[in-house]
């Protein structure tokens, strides 16, 4: 065989092998796609220890896809005792793995977890992405529905808490709908930079209504109304309220109350239709202004405890004793009373919902629909204007049993709870 020729069948020789080597290069590939890359990165989970971390954590973007699981939904219990999670930590699993082990370590039964925050952000994936749009720019939660799912399955009550009327990044594509500023119409921003969308703004409504439709479809058992309210904290001499300002104009002392009011009405008559064909119901609870329970005005944000009550299950007076001003009801410092001051806002929260439910003058179709059982406090764990530690969150506590009350909720910002403070099973 002549020098060439040996060369031209080592060339095709090899022409022979380039196909082999490219099918094994696809099998390997495959192998590695599917039996390899996952195993680095799968989040595991097991129903009697819980939530097991993977090593590769961050706070946006957390979790990997996981396979669907069953939505389940579990009872309120008689007696609501919870915390607060943001969706920074739910999406963090080694720091929410600490809140799930202090409520199996405690009293706690339930988790108030954020669907959509301050920033407008919703925190999980969307099925009804056309009407709901964008999710905005914060924290998320990838495995949402799979991880109500293993706090039902430890008997975790799971509201999810939307921060209403705030709501920054809404009103970015929609300045139409937003407060608006006096002088020249443009976007109202309170003194911390965020804006707020109108009240009376009834496309909104629809956009609240159908998220709360899509979380309660992922599993939240209840959904949590926050920033239910018209602003403050901002430059109010220069605001403008554009679907509400002719009712605001026409009743000066209670026009914002009247607006928000009919958010109300609305949400808890298309909440009614949806639960209809529903197995478990949603349930809703709203945050109101602590004062709401000893102040009979709408504290100039539209809130007043009877014209929430009826459209709620559960409305929650956020009582913080840091928030009320010097000299109130004669205290010098609220701060350093929080028994004192809790036993008596609650309790006048009560007297007033036991009186809405029972006075002859109250219509008998809102009567149905009120009782003192609906009042759910938000208390204090947190230092701000005092240190809050085991003694002084207890002593919240007791003041609202002590008010006639069995239900409370505790909020830290943090996400940093006081265990001591909190009875061992």
């Amino acid at each position: 065989m002549t020098q060439k020729k040996k060369q031209q069948y080592k060339q095709s020789k090899y022409k022979r092998l380039i196909p082999i080597l490219v099918f094994l290069c696809g099998v390997i590939l495959t192998l590695l796609i599917f039996f390899v890359f996952p195993k680095l990165s799968v989040v595991n989970y097991s129903s009697s220890v819980g939530y097991v971390a993977s090593t590769a954590e961050t706070i946006l973007d957390t979790t990997t896809e996981e396979p669907v699981s069953k939505i389940t939904h579990i009872q309120v219990p008689d007696a609501v005792k919870a915390i607060y999670m943001t969706a920074c930590v739910a999406g963090t699993p080694s720091f929410r793995q600490q809140l799930v082990d202090l409520i199996d370590d405690t009293e706690l039964n339930s988790i108030v977890i954020d669907i959509k925050d301050f920033s407008g952000t919703i925190s999980f994936d969307l099925k009804n992405v056309e009407l709901l749009g964008e999710k905005g720019p914060g924290c998320r939660v990838r495995d949402m529905q799979e991880f109500i799912s293993i706090l039902h399955e430890k008997g975790i009550y799971v509201i999810g808490r939307i921060t209403v009327f705030q709501d920054s990044f809404y009103v970015k594509s929609h300045p139409d709908l937003a407060v608006q500023k006096e002088s020249d119409k443009s976007v109202w921003k309170d003194y911390k930079g965020i804006s707020f969308v109108e009240v009376g703004a009834k496309e909104y409504w629809d956009y609240i209504l159908t998220l709360s439709k899509e979380a309660h479809s992922t599993g939240f058992d209840e959904i949590n109304f926050d920033y239910v309210r018209f602003p403050s904290d901002g430059p109010m001499k220069n605001i403008y309220f554009p679907f509400s300002e002719k009712i605001i104009v026409g009743n000066p002392t209670d026009g914002k109350a009247i607006a928000l009011e009919k958010f109300f009405i609305y949400l808890k008559k298309e909440v009614d239709k949806y639960n209809k064909d529903q197995e478990n119901p949603m349930l809703t609870s709203a945050d109101l202004f602590g004062m709401v329970t000893t102040n009979t005005d709408d504290l100039n944000i539209g809130q007043v405890l009877e014209r929430a009550l009826p459209y709620f299950d559960y409305v929650a007076p956020m009582v913080y004793p840091s928030h009320y001003p010097p000299h109130f009801n004669n205290w010098n410092d609220p701060n350093t009373v929080p028994y004192e001051l809790i036993h008596f806002v609650m309790s006048e929260g009560v007297r007033r919902a036991d009186y809405l439910a029972n006075a002859t003058t109250t219509p008998a179709e809102i009567r149905k629909h009120v009782s003192s059982d609906q009042l759910r406090p938000w208390l204090q764990d947190f230092d701000y204007g005092g240190n809050y530690d085991i003694a002084e969150v207890k002593a919240q506590i007791k003041a609202t049993y002590d008010s006639g009350l069995d239900s409370w909720m505790l909020w830290a910002a943090s996400n940093r709870y006081t265990k001591g403070a909190l009875e061992i099973k």
